[in-house]
């Protein structure tokens, strides 16, 4: 991959907001093609640190969740454009955590008690994170929340994904991808922010690895694209750093992919729990982490398959 472009502006993390808002003033006003390093706060904004207990967990405030970086206003930019975004690259910060959060998460409810994992990795090597004395995570840092101001006027949640963006949280989303994004309002106003340092593909217990980082980001314009949603390019292999072992997989089948999706991941705990003695809720965050949702058949009425992989080498 080659060498990505030095920023010419850093906006600090203080210049976040909570919730999509086209109203709101841009911290910045740049021309297509622009590099900026955006400081990111962790989901929790800052109210997790290194020294958090379960008792912080439990007095979080909800509404100073998922902060993000910006907005940003392209000049140019106007409804029927996208926004093109290359993720140049990321700077993590070596520390991160992971929660289950009690009425958060695919299996919300045979997990009602909170539980909190504190990370600490190698912020210059990424070498894989110890989760426990048996299991270590490699680690491929994103964001995930990419977004634009919806056309739409007020205050729009950041929880959901949207249309234009928002709290998509797909963990390809890596140094070195292109992400296309629909504007909705002059200028796009891009933000970003809940950065990972991993993540499996569903995030079923709700968190990832949590990790307040820097975001460097080009940021360009293509006129009249028309995109009704957003769509990215990767620059080669998306699961490399989880492939090498080869994966245990669990399945839910039937007609409902909601139920098959739980059934494959509560199948998934209970082998992990059976397997190698870790508690049901440690398993299940360390799911959360690595291990992959995938639909593997969707065609073959009355039933689907719901796939979920878990990376041995996280064993290994």
């Amino acid at each position: 991959m080659p060498a990505h472009r030095h920023a010419a502006h850093t906006i600090h993390g203080d210049h976040s907001h909570i919730g999509w808002d086209n109203a709101l003033p841009p911290v910045l006003t740049v021309a297509p093609g622009t590099t900026i390093a955006f400081e990111c706060q962790d989901a929790s904004g800052g109210q997790l640190t290194a020294a958090s207990t379960l008792a912080d967990l439990a007095k979080l405030d909800f509404g100073r969740i998922n902060p993000v970086t910006g907005p940003v206003y392209i000049d140019g930019a106007q409804p029927g454009d996208a926004v093109k975004i290359i993720l140049e690259a990321f700077t993590p910060s070596g520390f991160g955590w992971t929660a289950n959060i009690p009425g958060f998460g695919l299996l919300a409810d045979q997990f009602p008690d909170p539980a909190l994992h504190l990370w600490s990795y190698d912020k210059a090597t990424l070498t894989p994170a110890a989760f426990s004395s048996i299991a270590r995570v490699p680690l491929k840092p994103f964001a995930g929340t990419i977004g634009l101001a919806l056309a739409e006027p007020g205050v729009h949640s950041v929880v959901p994904p949207r249309r234009v963006g928002g709290n998509l949280d797909i963990r390809d989303l890596a140094a070195g991808v292109t992400l296309y994004l629909p504007v909705e309002v002059a200028g796009g106003l891009f933000s970003i922010g809940d950065t990972h340092a991993a993540q499996g593909d569903g995030e079923i217990c709700g968190t990832a690895i949590e990790s307040p980082m820097s975001a460097t980001v080009t940021l360009d314009l293509v006129k009249g694209a028309n995109l009704a949603a957003p769509r990215f390019t990767t620059p080669g292999p998306v699961t490399r750093h989880l492939d090498a072992a080869g994966y245990e997989v669990t399945t839910g089948v039937g007609p409902d992919l909601m139920v098959g999706a739980r059934e494959a991941v509560a199948r998934m705990v209970d082998l992990l729990s059976a397997t190698h003695g870790m508690a049901p809720v440690d398993a299940y965050m360390l799911c959360s982490v690595c291990g992959d949702l995938r639909i593997s058949e969707i065609v073959d009425l009355p039933n689907w398959i719901v796939s979920f992989y878990f990376p041995r080498v996280v064993f290994a």
